[in-house]
């Protein structure tokens, strides 16, 4: 993909619009995007319908896509993208690493795969490794499609929550009272990481508040109650 003009022409750079509802999230990921003077920021928003308005209008080179949000799965982005024959490439970060979420993302058009537990240097890498015609994806990722080409599926979520381990263990921290700072801290993750993995979990248990998790996680036989160690 060959940059578009950036201002008196003698410069090029990438258009980028980030896709991602957790506030914090998004503005570090903006501000990555902004770190970089091949990258300028199309726009950074929260919501599935913004983001299909702001391709529509803007075209921008890349989207930065979390699939999770609030309005509607961001595969709905990227089959737009694809069907409209623009040059627009979308490059997936999420927490969803499962094989559904990756195979349904590649499938629909994505051009890569990362996970959120990237670094930043990770994530402008396969930005730049997209817009040079590659297809960036995580090492679990990797590993993780080439294991499922090799051998049947196996279970990866904790009973029937639908939970992976991961979730399952930030679960019980937020349970026992712990902000997503400390989960952050304890677990060795960014809080961004975090964020995401907590977002994807209260989607699975369909809850919207802190409160209903603790509820169904002590329901679920995951902690004693609330508070408890």
């Amino acid at each position: 993909m060959q940059p578009r003009p950036a201002g008196n022409g003698n410069e090029t750079t990438t258009r980028v619009l980030v896709v991602e509802d957790e506030a914090r999230t998004r503005r570090h990921f903006a501000d990555v995007i902004g770190s970089d003077p091949t990258l300028s920021l199309v726009a950074a928003v929260g919501l599935l319908e913004d983001a299909l308005l702001v391709v529509e209008r803007e075209t921008p080179d890349l989207v930065l896509l979390d699939l999770g949000l609030p309005d509607g799965n961001g595969l709905r982005l990227i089959q737009q993208v694809a069907k409209s024959g623009s040059r627009t490439e979308v490059l997936v970060i999420s927490v969803m690493g499962d094989e559904s979420s990756v195979l349904a993302a590649i499938e629909a058009g994505a051009a890569g795969y990362l996970l959120k537990d990237s670094t930043d240097a990770g994530m402008l890498a396969g930005i730049h490794q997209v817009l040079e015609g590659g297809a960036p994806l995580s090492p679990s990722i990797a590993v993780h499609l080439m294991r499922r080409l090799k051998q049947p599926a196996t279970v990866t979520a904790v009973g029937d929550t639908g939970l992976t381990p991961r979730e399952t263990e930030i679960l019980r921290l937020i349970a026992k009272g712990l902000s997503y700072d400390e989960v952050a801290e304890v677990l060795g993750l960014r809080y961004n990481t975090v964020a995401s993995y907590a977002k994807e979990l209260y989607r699975k248990l369909h809850v919207h508040s802190r409160a209903e998790a603790v509820y169904e996680a002590m329901q679920l036989g995951l902690v004693g109650g609330v508070g408890g160690r």
